[in-house]
């Protein structure tokens, strides 16, 4: 009878966890067993255990006792060993809001949050853009002739950039902009990534982080009025200089400087800064006409009767200003887009050049930060999905038209797990790029989720252009202005790069800034504390202790039940994807708390650990971003092996991140203890089976609807290039398609471009296929001969024809 009672007590405690009850009541079903105990005269252990329960838990219940008992001296020392925190540290902390990404740290994800958000869609505007203007550029556009003959966009395509206002999609129509919404902007982005990473580049840095954007959320009425309508008219071509030489990530370290100053000009005494910088990797700084620039504000004469280090400042400098350096250009590797250096030497600059003006003074990085948190999630990720959309539309043509052993490569198992990790990266980069996106022009500014989008699509772009060279083999490798894989694969490092490199977004970023910004306790702890806070720290600490024991239970239970305890939003085929993100963020969130608790301030020195937690999270977004564009697309049954991949594989990195972190765990004894805690069954989540990919890899090989969705929004070419050839070819096989099989079938003979004259008059005058066919074959297989070619070139097209060798007199 005692074992039975203290079964059924510790049963109601666990359930109570996992419901997240508050303390009253687990104070009350203390209180209700001792009563019981007592009547049932229970051993009096028990009745004892009970008895210290009551009272443990009811101390918890009433705020005030435990606040003076136990919070009191708890909080002085959370203070002492709370971790200094720089002033861009901060900054960045405070900039941007969360969203999902908090339900998934919750280890509760509510999924109504998710389906709440509206579905991505385009403006009849911005579509009419993207088919027009958009359209006509990419047209425009020859990446060989770009990249390896002029270096630098036409002259006729700048004017045409500038006279169709591609350069002024986020300024305001009031200010003669496009005002796209962030969907808008992205689209054209993507579009134009797919046929010239150069042209994307010149196009989206102006709608990015730079002067426009900051103009709009930080400048003077006085200074909008002025750079807003020349900006949109492509008048002046903006650039902003960030990175320094001594200090690229670390912006705190720039030796750039401006000096607090007076200077008389024109018989008057202005107020201004005497500003030293040198800038470098900064885009379209060979031809702006306004520098928009980063550096640290001294008033070491108190001239503006404050301290002497101000901060950070931003200031817009036209770039004619005496002893403004520019016009020099950096060669970025596969993409020669404009960027180079900037330098400068005691420029002096009004106080009305800082964006916002004087009142504006300091307040440089939080305005950066501000933009980067919605910015970060555009651009960049939107040449992801660019590559992705590439990656299957001409990799999955190239894999049907090119044949060896009498059959496409793409029939062969090799093939096919390329092709099918091409369409799935594919389908999960869009689908988290349009939903976050969503939550962007609903007003939020998804900063973690920025970051995510910012490394984990530039990474996947990675993936599937490697996977598409290698499909394409010697094709892809021989440069001419018949290769269109070379120019997208020497740029992938660029993407990769800037904007926050990949190796430190992961590593101290996403988790680093995300486990503070969507836990739901830690960092009202820390303002708190900051704010000597008892009542809100007592508050929120015993707040985060419930959290935690919650998740210690949730995570357990949920992986011995499969899951099945846990609620889907939907039914049907996916309903257990749901359920497996419910469980991981469970186990997730429960880890990833233990490890803050036990490391504290010196997790921001465990990059490996901080990394493996990112990838956690980030694949954890990914998968409910998959699930949620399946929705949006009406579930279509034909896409059900992509999505498949795409979340099988994003729940099997989850596990394998947090299999990482028990590996490596801070107490090396504890990890095993949490694997057995959070997966006694083992891993759950594994790889889709070869059927699924081989399904998959055969859509990418037809005109299939689930192909048709996946390069949906790319640039179709119908010039005579290497993108455009291979187009037709594919259309052309495709068509022949029939009168092949008919003359396997019959004549046991497979066409190729040396022998379809002839097999395909033999067919005819055997009856086998008719005359129109065999034109449709021929068709076909010249095309495919064009498509396989790769480029070739004289010495003199070189330059490196060697002069003639003199000839030797004869012997006499």
């Amino acid at each position: 009878m005692t074992l039975s009672f203290l079964f059924v007590f510790f049963a109601g405690l666990l359930a109570l966890a996992y419901l997240r009850a508050p303390a009253w009541a687990a104070a009350g079903l203390a209180a209700a067993g001792l009563v019981v105990s007592a009547l049932a005269a229970v051993a009096w252990p028990v009745t004892a255990l009970l008895a210290l329960a009551t009272v443990g838990f009811g101390l918890m219940a009433l705020h005030p006792l435990r606040r003076a008992l136990v919070s009191k001296p708890l909080f002085a020392w959370f203070q002492t060993v709370l971790p200094a925190m720089s002033a861009t540290e901060k900054e960045a902390l405070d900039a941007g809001t969360v969203w999902w990404d908090a339900e998934l740290f919750s280890g509760k994800p509510e999924w109504k949050r998710l389906f709440d958000l509206p579905p991505p869609r385009l403006s009849k505007e911005e579509q009419d853009f993207v088919d027009g203007p958009v359209e006509e550029l990419c047209a425009m556009l020859d990446d060989w002739q770009i990249n390896r003959e002029l270096k630098d966009l036409p002259p006729e395509v700048w004017q045409f950039i500038r006279e169709q206002r591609f350069l002024s999609m986020i300024i305001p129509k009031e200010y003669g902009g496009l005002e796209f919404t962030a969907q808008g902007n992205a689209a054209v982005v993507t579009k134009i990534s797919t046929r010239s990473l150069t042209a994307a580049v010149s196009v989206m840095v102006p709608n990015s982080l730079g002067p426009g954007e900051l103009l709009m959320h930080f400048g003077t009425e006085e200074q909008k009025n002025h750079y807003l309508p020349r900006l949109a008219r492509g008048e002046d071509i903006p650039c902003f200089a960030l990175t320094s030489p001594q200090a690229g990530s670390d912006a705190a370290s720039m030796p750039d400087e401006g000096v607090v100053c007076k200077k008389t000009i024109d018989g008057k005494e202005v107020l201004g800064l005497s500003v030293s910088w040198d800038k470098r990797y900064i885009t379209l700084a060979p031809v702006a006409t306004v520098l928009g620039l980063a550096f640290k504000t001294r008033d070491p004469d108190g001239l503006l009767g404050g301290k002497e280090h101000l901060g950070i400042s931003c200031a817009l400098i036209p770039t004619s200003t005496p002893g403004v350096e520019i016009g020099n250009r950096h060669l970025p590797g596969g993409s020669l887009f404009m960027n180079g250096p900037t330098r400068g030497k005691n420029v002096f600059i009004p106080m009305d050049w800082l964006i916002g003006g004087q009142d504006r003074i300091g307040q440089g990085w939080r305005m950066l930060m501000h933009c980067l948190a919605a910015g970060r999630a555009i651009s960049l990720p939107a040449q992801g999905v660019a590559g992705g959309k590439v990656a299957s539309m001409l990799t999955g043509a190239y894999a049907r038209i090119r044949y060896q052993f009498k059959q496409p490569i793409g029939h062969f198992e090799g093939i096919e797990e390329p092709l099918a990790r091409i369409a799935a990266e594919a389908y999960r980069m869009e689908a988290a790029h349009k939903m976050t996106l969503s939550a962007l022009d609903r007003g939020d500014k998804p900063v973690v989720l920025s970051a995510i989008l910012k490394a984990y699509h530039t990474e996947a772009n990675r993936r599937v252009v490697n996977d598409a060279m290698d499909v394409h083999g010697g094709k892809a490798v021989v440069e001419g202005p018949g290769n269109y894989l070379s120019m997208g694969y020497q740029a992938l490092p660029v993407s990769i790069t800037v904007e926050g490199a990949n190796i430190l977004t992961r590593s101290m970023i996403v988790f680093g800034q995300g486990a503070i910004r969507c836990h739901p306790y830690l960092l009202k702890e820390m303002t708190a504390a900051a704010d000597n806070d008892l009542a809100g720290f007592d508050k929120a600490l015993w707040a985060h202790v419930g959290f935690l024991l919650s998740n210690a239970v949730r995570s357990p239970v949920l992986a011995l039940t499969g899951a099945r305890l846990s609620a889907s939003p939907v039914s049907g085929p996916t309903a257990r994807y749901y359920r497996q993100i419910n469980r991981l963020s469970a186990a997730f969130t429960f880890t990833a708390d233990l490890s803050l608790l036990i490391l504290g301030g010196k997790f921001k020195f465990a990059e490996k650990l901080s990394g493996r937690f990112a990838d956690a999270l980030a694949y954890l977004y990914l998968a409910s971003a998959a699930l949620r564009r399946f929705e949006d697309d009406g579930r279509p049954e034909e896409d059900l092996p992509v999505l498949r991949f795409a979340v099988q594989d994003s729940l099997d990195k989850v596990e394998d991140a947090l299999y990482g972190v028990y590996r490596n765990f801070p107490i090396p004894a504890l990890g095993p203890i949490l694997r057995l805690l959070n997966f006694p069954l083992g891993r759950r989540n594994t790889p889709v089976d070869d059927r699924t990919g081989k399904t998959i890899a055969r859509q990418l090989l037809e005109k299939s609807p689930t192909r048709e969705r996946l390069i949906h929004g790319a640039f179709i070419s119908r010039e005579e290039d290497g993108a455009g050839i291979v187009l037709k070819a594919f259309d052309a096989v495709l068509k022949a398609e029939p009168a092949e099989h008919a003359l396997r079938n019959a004549l046991k003979l497979v066409p190729s471009p040396s022998n379809v004259h002839e097999v395909t008059a033999r067919a005819v005058e055997a009856g086998v296929i008719t005359e129109e066919q065999a034109a449709d074959l021929i068709v076909a297989q010249e095309l495919s001969a064009r498509v396989i070619a790769v480029d070739e070139f004289t010495p003199e097209q070189l330059g490196t024809a060697r002069p003639e060798e003199p000839k030797l007199a004869a012997a006499s």
